[in-house]
């Protein structure tokens, strides 16, 4: 597959003014501050080569200043990134030439290239949006970005997004076939696609794109897409991870126990 190439950044971008703040990038464990007034890039090359991966653009995003923000911008032409703030309350679809305003302390972005997922931060020292306490229901449960997920399809999104979630000081991770993760788990290639399905389906009727999926090459995309959607959204998290060490107890709790 040949590389598709790059789209030129968007047009009107102003110069920063006096008084900006530096951010900083954190892949894979390891941070780069980007000076105020600077342009900085990611993809397979740029000031953060992320992957020598064919599948992702050689300046996929970029960082720039502008009405005194800085601002993500997608300068890819064909793949989109996920972002979201780190409590997983606000999440956008940053598609080619669309640009974000960085407004959060910790601005995650997860974003794929064919079967490689990625994760980045961008940390602001100074960010124009700031927390407040969210509100709870009755029985002291938080009600903001619920899913109703049962425990074996919590375990099946935890089972495909083991790599990603674990990292182990890549930040990138193949994800695992069906039958590899069906082996995970202890079921049947059956069990888990059928699994599979009713997890997309559900997540589909809320909205989340890309998870209507058929059996070949679109399949792939579909599970890397679940991925990318429950990583972002705090779905499922490394604290999840422990379930992996007793599917079939997991399992048979009850579904109370599986809400993020």
């Amino acid at each position: 597959m040949t590389d598709v190439e790059d789209t030129v950044p968007p047009a009107g971008v102003a110069e920063p003014g006096p008084g900006k703040t530096d951010v900083t990038v954190e892949f894979a464990g390891e941070y780069v501050t980007v000076p105020s007034g600077t342009r900085f890039t990611i993809g397979r090359e740029g000031d953060l080569a992320i992957d020598d991966n064919r599948f992702l653009h050689r300046h996929f995003l970029s960082l720039e200043q502008a009405g005194g923000l800085w601002w993500l911008i997608n300068i890819g032409a064909r793949l989109s990134a996920t972002v979201t703030d780190t409590e997983g309350r606000v999440q956008a679809q940053l598609a080619p030439g669309a640009r974000l305003p960085i407004v959060f302390g910790v601005t995650t972005v997860v974003f794929s290239a064919g079967a490689t997922t990625y994760e980045l931060s961008v940390h602001s020292a100074q960010p124009a949006f700031r927390e407040t306490p969210r509100q709870v229901d009755d029985g002291g449960l938080s009600t903001i970005g619920a899913v109703p997920l049962t425990p074996s399809q919590k375990l099946l999104i935890v089972a495909l997004a083991e790599p990603v979630l674990r990292r182990e000081g890549t930040g990138m991770s193949e994800l695992p076939t069906s039958a590899a993760a069906a082996q995970r788990l202890g079921w049947s290639i059956t069990r888990f696609n059928r699994k599979l399905d009713n997890v997309c389906d559900k997540l589909d009727r809320q909205g989340v794109p890309g998870l209507r999926g058929g059996v070949t090459s679109s399949a792939t995309n579909r599970r890397v897409r679940l991925v990318e959607h429950a990583v972002s959204s705090r779905l499922v998290t490394r604290n999840d991870l422990v379930m992996l060490d007793d599917p079939e107890r997991y399992a048979s709790e009850t579904p109370a126990a599986c809400r993020p």
